[in-house]
């Protein structure tokens, strides 16, 4: 695991500074605080911080070909480098080192822009091949590796592992763009490929970006989508020991390492499924790490416990307090951009305890979107059973009209908060997941905004995001198809986002096994009742899982990572928000209706109403304005 970076002049001419470079790379030492190194030549500088986890002796970057023609920097794991190393001997390639990093020169030697189809692992790397002058940017399928990059109008390309790396460069414009702050405040982060910046990118999951020389600016290109092509299942019995099988198989290539390997265990199925796998392969016990909390509320160390004692891990435990609130200003460093999903603070947490152990720890994530864990899932199906039965044209009327006449219900179970369910009939399939899943609805989103604002969007909404990615899925049945968008948008730009940085802030390497391109491809294209059947999300999971797992563990209702927010904003931080929400610095962004934000601190702080989500959000932003783009609050200052 490690940052890169680097500036590629387009044109040629231009030399690269080294001092420059060498500024971008160090905002990255986080990320690897190994050793550090650069590469420059007329025109280009590559940078690059390690974090040592494979062949420790050798394996530096950037690393170079036999004679220097191809270079490259990369963050992540090639996990079957090793099958990979004969078949590239065999073709003439001579091998200096045991890494993986070394494996990617000689593929591209070998095979080039189809060299990545050859790759197993999560990753993010950019090649130059100076004999072709071409530069060749990679992201992993997933997306579980970021990759930042813009073009500059000196002619420059510049990208990086982290926003705050390209944010050195004198160049770069540092232009808001309105239509990712709608995102944002829609979906709690800025889904790819847009980022905070007009003129910053994210490379999207699965795609490569190939730069010629002196040739016109290209455009990412595709190479692999989840397939969601049918398999055959002869029996239920028989899926279950495949499943078990792949599980190990990915498990057992991510346990490859020169350095102290773990495991998160939260008590959940994912995490708890993983190291049972990983404690059916290991000759030692398996490093675990936990985090409880001291309100029982958000407390499942009781189930972490069992998972631990079963298996006789190395179990490490500590216990978060509830008022645990001393990282929330934090966050918008770690981050860079706007990124409002709490559990980021339990996250960085169980990092923080895991590094105490261990260099490498696998994790559980992607679980809950592959095989239909999360709760939505079976509202959506509810939902989406009564809008194939009633037309569109009838249930706009119907059903909007009694999410407009029905009260609100925040503190009610989900079965009675029918307001919200009547709103999402009224809407389209995808417009009616949109509405499930976004932090902020359109209705609140329209009075927070400003009516300058509102203007600058130019009718712009958050559901495009999910509208263009339906455009292209590749599955028509409809719980594949909000399972294929939580993968587009949630699993990347929230899920794998605040692992990356929670775990990199540590100089953690975090591996998920279960986002394998292999097993998942197989796994999408299962029966879709072998994942959601009837109100069990996971049921082949879960029942592959019964002879390794506590039933408590697998068939409990699920929790999540959670943090008190209610509380605290009208608790121990009620003066903060209502300093921050009221203050100057968002008032004058001029993008806010100020009138409506007091109506929300007012309406929380009396108890009336649970804003909650919002006040997070918009405590988030506030965050990335004074901490990423330095703007003063004189209301802060004077308070």
């Amino acid at each position: 695991m490690c940052g890169i970076t680097g500036i590629f002049d387009t044109s040629g001419v231009n030399a690269i500074s080294r001092d420059l470079l060498q500024r971008m790379n160090e905002t990255q030492h986080h990320r690897g605080p190994d050793e550090g190194g650069l590469h420059l030549e007329p025109g280009l500088g590559l940078g690059h911080r390690r974090l040592s986890i494979i062949d420790l002796s050798s394996g530096q970057q950037p690393l170079a070909n036999e004679d220097g023609s191809v270079v490259v920097v990369f963050n992540g794991e090639i996990y079957n480098f090793q099958e990979l190393v004969p078949e590239l001997e065999a073709l003439g390639h001579v091998f200096r080192t045991h890494s993986d990093t070394e494996v990617i020169v000689h593929a591209w030697e070998a095979w080039g822009e189809a060299c990545v189809a050859r790759f197993r692992g999560m990753f993010a790397f950019v090649l130059w091949d100076r004999n072709q002058e071409t530069l060749f940017v990679v992201r992993d399928r997933f997306g579980v590796k970021p990759l930042y990059y813009a073009f500059l109008d000196t002619g420059e390309f510049i990208f990086g592992s982290e926003l705050k790396s390209l944010m050195v460069h004198p160049s770069l414009g540092r232009e808001v763009d309105p239509l990712a702050v709608e995102d944002y405040f829609a979906y709690g982060y800025v889904p790819e490929p847009r980022t905070i910046f007009k003129r910053v990118h994210k490379l999207p999951p699965g795609f490569t970006l190939t730069l010629k020389r002196g040739a016109p600016r290209a455009l990412p290109k595709q190479y692999w989508d989840m397939p969601f092509a049918p398999v055959a299942v002869k029996d239920e019995a028989g899926a279950m020991d495949e499943l078990v099988e792949r599980m190990k198989e990915s498990i057992r290539l991510r346990m490859i390492a020169d350095v102290p390997l773990g495991a998160f265990l939260s008590g959940g199925v994912d995490s708890s499924a993983v190291v049972a796998m990983m404690a059916t392969q290991s000759s030692t016990p398996v490093n675990t790490c936990s985090i409880g909390f001291d309100d029982p509320a958000f407390n499942e160390i009781e189930y972490a416990q069992q998972v631990a004692d079963r298996y006789h891990t190395r179990h490490h435990v500590e216990t978060v307090a509830a008022d645990d609130f001393s990282l929330v200003g934090k966050l918008a460093q770690v981050y860079d951009e706007p990124y409002a999903d709490s559990s980021a603070l339990p996250t960085y947490r169980v990092c923080e305890l895991a590094r105490k152990h261990v260099k490498v720890a696998l994790s559980g994530d992607g679980g809950d979107e592959h095989f239909a864990g999360y709760r939505r899932y079976r509202w959506f199906r509810y939902e989406e059973r009564m809008r194939s039965i009633i037309p569109l044209g009838l249930r706009r009327p119907l059903f909007g009209t009694l999410g407009l006449l029905y009260p609100k219900a925040d503190w009610a179970p989900k079965m009675f908060r029918a307001k919200t369910t009547f709103e999402a009939l009224a809407r389209d399939t995808v417009e009616g997941y949109f509405h499930g899943v976004s932090l902020l609805s359109n209705a609140q989103r329209a009075q927070l905004f400003s009516p300058a604002f509102r203007r600058e969007l130019q009718g712009y909404q958050a559901v495009d995001v999910l509208r263009r990615h339906a455009a292209v899925a590749p599955t028509d049945d409809p719980l594949s198809l909000v399972q294929y968008l939580d993968m587009k948008t949630y699993l990347v730009g929230d899920i794998l986002t605040k692992v990356d940085r929670a775990s990199m802030a540590h100089a953690l390497e975090v591996r998920e096994p279960l986002l394998d391109h292999e097993l998942m491809g197989w796994v999408s294209g299962l029966p879709v009742d072998l994942k959601l059947r009837g109100s069990e999300g996971k049921y082949l999971l879960k029942k592959a899982m019964e002879p390794y797992l506590p039933h408590d563990v697998l068939y409990r209702k699920k929790m999540g990572f959670s943090v008190p927010l209610a509380a605290w904003f009208r608790g121990p931080l009620a003066a903060t928000i209502r300093t921050v929400v009221l203050g100057e610095r968002l008032a004058g962004t001029g993008m806010f209706n100020c009138e409506f934000l007091r109506e929300v601190v007012e309406a929380h702080q009396s108890g009336r109403r649970d804003f909650s989500v919002i006040l997070w959000t918009v405590l988030m932003f506030d965050a990335f304005l004074g901490q990423v783009l330095g703007l003063d609050d004189t209301a802060r200052e004077a308070a």
